[in-house]
């Protein structure tokens, strides 16, 4: 039961390190998949655990950034009502229409589950900016100090001669 139990997380780990790599292209959390990937890897594995704490640095850095500007938060809004579309449409799969130039198996490939995983996506891109926007709008010390600690992280990183 325990090895069964390891393989279901060290597959579940790469699974969203791979989906997380894959969101940093295409629309969706990527350094939450990446980071979550590495959390459940970093149980088993040593450079899993050496990454993981600065993927989360920087995905908070990210999350930090993403709510200063204003068109940057205007942008993700567009973004979750995009995948909210996209995942509707593919959920009611309409018939492809006159217009469309390939075959009609070409037309929302996926299908339903392809639709539940655009609103997955959504969900989880709308509740990280929320969260974001608690914690760090309007609030420049934040930001500077998740800069702070991940400049202590990267000289830590660096330094050979740590005594750990």
């Amino acid at each position: 039961m325990r090895r069964l139990k390891r393989v279901a997380l060290e597959t579940l780990g790469w699974v969203l390190l791979i989906a997380g790599v894959a969101a940093i292209f295409l629309p969706g959390p990527g350094l939450l998949g990446i980071f979550a990937g590495l959390a459940l890897l970093s149980r088993q594995h040593e450079w899993a655990h050496r990454r993981l704490e600065p993927v989360r640095l920087r995905a908070l850095r990210e999350a930090a950034e993403s709510v200063q500007a204003p068109l940057r938060m205007i942008w993700s809004v567009l973004v979750v009502a995009g995948l909210v579309g996209c995942g509707v449409l593919w959920i009611l799969d309409p018939p492809a229409p006159s217009w469309w130039p390939a075959p009609e198996s070409w037309w929302l490939p996926g299908g339903f589950w392809a639709g539940i995983t655009l609103l997955v996506s959504a969900a989880i891109t709308l509740g990280l900016l929320i969260y974001s926007y608690r914690r760090f709008h309007g609030k420049p010390e934040a930001l500077a100090a998740l800069t702070v600690t991940i400049e202590q992280a990267d000289e830590e990183a660096r330094d050979p001669h740590d005594s750990d």
